[in-house]
């Protein structure tokens, strides 16, 4: 009967450590698991001021090129803007890592693009009914990716439909949620993920109707905008484009072959750039796309920001 008491105690015994042990591991590992989580609060917030420090500086860059353009009021390809920042070790992190002996591996990169190098299409309707030359646009475009043209019409009524529509002296509300991104085609008939991927370099969705920048488009819009060039035509002014920008719209227009007309208005200014941002701080990292719009006055300021 004693040794059986006995034996009985020491398996309680047992019992009781492990489940002692067991609480305390739990513990440990509950306290270890909000310390991490809050590790990566901390660094997701601080992932965000860097980013709101890159806008800053985007918006900076875009004023001086402002302030070295503003007597011939033009964007190039050749500006400040358009020069890209490398992945770059952030300064104050490397003093923090001297002071504090740890490695933050805090790094920032970006770039921005001309957002009026790529065609808008919010030009394709205006008060609710489509525009016939800019649908003529961007059947050409289409074309000239190799894309099926009758899309165009498609995606017109789209914008068109999201748009207020006026019937004498009453508005009527839009039929329809407009684009808000290049990927919201795919709610369009006809539209595939692969088409989408076509395009995303030569389309985009602004808040308002722009104009084209002859500076900075691409060859296959260059040649869709102008009714009857070719893309060898086309072609050849963007390649002397990048020895000599044009400083104003006459100059460009002297530069067009015989016989070609514009489907659409453009200029050789921007208002509307896409900056990127990518941000990396120990074992954070965010991408970020937004697009800034810079007023007459140079004054830029931010319209949106997409994170990835």
């Amino acid at each position: 009967m004693r040794r059986r008491q006995g034996g009985v105690a020491v398996v309680t015994a047992l019992l009781l450590t492990t489940l002692a042990v067991t609480i305390v591991a739990s513990l440990f590992w509950q306290q270890q698991v909000q310390v991490r989580s809050m590790e990566n609060q901390r660094l997701q917030l601080q992932t965000r001021w860097i980013v709101r420090g890159a806008l800053d500086l985007s918006r900076l860059v875009l004023f001086q090129d402002y302030i070295d353009t503003q007597n011939q009021a033009y964007t190039q390809l050749g500006g400040i803007w358009a020069m890209p920042l490398e992945e770059t070790r952030l300064d104050d992190y490397i003093e923090r890592e001297r002071a504090e002996a740890e490695n933050f591996n805090a790094t920032l990169s970006g770039r921005m693009i001309d957002a009026q190098s790529r065609y808008n299409l919010a030009n394709l309707a205006d008060k609710g009914q489509p525009t016939p030359r800019e649908v003529m646009l961007f059947e050409r475009l289409l074309t000239n990716l190799r894309l099926d043209s009758s899309l165009a019409q498609a995606v017109a009524r789209q914008v068109a439909d999201a748009q207020p529509q006026q019937l004498g002296q009453q508005s009527v509300p839009a039929k329809v949620i407009g684009l808000m991104r290049v990927e919201d085609l795919l709610a369009v008939s006809g539209f595939t993920p692969q088409t989408i991927e076509k395009l995303r370099d030569f389309v985009i969705v602004l808040p308002k109707r722009t104009k084209l920048n002859a500076n900075t488009v691409s060859a296959e819009l260059m040649s869709a905008m102008m009714d009857k060039m070719s893309m060898s035509d086309a072609a050849a002014i963007v390649n002397t484009r990048k020895r000599a920008y044009y400083r104003d719209k006459p100059t460009f227009d002297t530069s067009l072959p015989a016989g070609v007309t514009a489907l659409t208005d453009y200029d050789v200014n921007s208002n509307f750039f896409l900056a990127y941002s990518r941000v990396r701080l120990d074992r954070a990292a965010l991408d970020t796309q937004s697009l800034l719009e810079r007023a007459g006055n140079g004054i830029t300021s931010v319209v949106w920001i997409r994170e990835n």
